[in-house]
């Protein structure tokens, strides 16, 4: 039997007088891709920023555990420490360096190094860098881009949407958090991407995705979680999501068809 990699208990968090999550619950087992789906304002990007602590949620109520390891008293980057990596719903890269430093800077945690070491550039740093270099062309390569020398901020969206899940993975990350992907990304991008989706959870990690595209995330999730004002209304496969009447009505529209 598999224990959940993540598991959200009864989790709330208040912004004042608004709600925006009620007594959530919900578990991803290894390898899983879950989904989030919900309207604007539903409550699923403050899901994830809850769980990477960018939003504290200590004195709202709930619990969210990944690994067995409670969440709610550690700092952001402890809790990328453990294993988790998020992409982001507006792209942040550094647009000056080329598409391999950003990767290089995913590798931060692997370092093995300080001022006077870097300072003295001792063989060691150089065999380090050298190796973070090289796996950063392997990152690169897995998730289909092949330009590693080009400046990040030149490349079309799609392209810094895949640098941005490759710096990411530079991490090796148990858990990637993804927070509307295909945004801004064509039709061949997003197919493009559901590969990679994919490829990712092939590697051995588990995937919580947010995406305002519908046929992809029916297309890719293992299940879906459905939100509307941060609430839960139902869990399920995509079949299940795809035949509830409430879930039509509501987000899908009368008559849907999977693209």
């Amino acid at each position: 039997m598999f224990h959940p990699i993540l598991e959200v208990r009864n989790l709330n968090k208040a912004f004042g007088g608004l709600q925006a999550i009620k007594d959530v619950t919900f578990k991803l087992l290894p390898q899983e891709i879950k989904g989030l789906m919900g309207p604007n304002g539903a409550g699923k990007s403050t899901i994830i920023k809850v769980i990477t602590r960018v939003y504290p949620f200590d004195k709202d109520g709930g619990e969210v555990f990944f690994s067995g390891v409670p969440l709610s008293r550690l700092k952001s980057f402890q809790i990328a420490g453990l294993g988790i990596a998020q992409t982001f719903q507006i792209v942040q890269l550094f647009g000056s360096m080329t598409a391999v430093e950003n990767v290089m800077v995913g590798f931060h945690r692997k370092t093995k190094s300080n001022f006077f070491s870097d300072l003295l550039a001792l063989p060691k740093i150089r065999r380090q860098e050298k190796d973070i270099f090289h796996d950063s062309l392997e990152k690169l390569s897995f998730v289909g881009l092949e330009k590693p020398f080009e400046m990040a901020g030149s490349l079309p969206f799609g392209e810094q949407r895949l640098l941005e899940i490759a710096r990411a993975l530079a991490s090796d990350p148990k858990l990637l958090l993804m927070d509307e992907p295909a945004a801004g990304m064509n039709t061949q991008e997003k197919l493009k991407l559901a590969n990679l989706i994919y490829k990712i959870r092939d590697s051995g990690v588990t995937i919580l995705i947010v995406e305002h595209n519908m046929d992809l995330l029916l297309e890719v999730s293992d299940e879906i979680l459905v939100l509307d004002f941060g609430q839960k209304i139902i869990e399920g496969s995509p079949e299940d999501i795809k035949k509830n009447e409430l879930v039509i009505k509501a987000y899908l529209g009368e008559g849907y068809q999977s693209c």
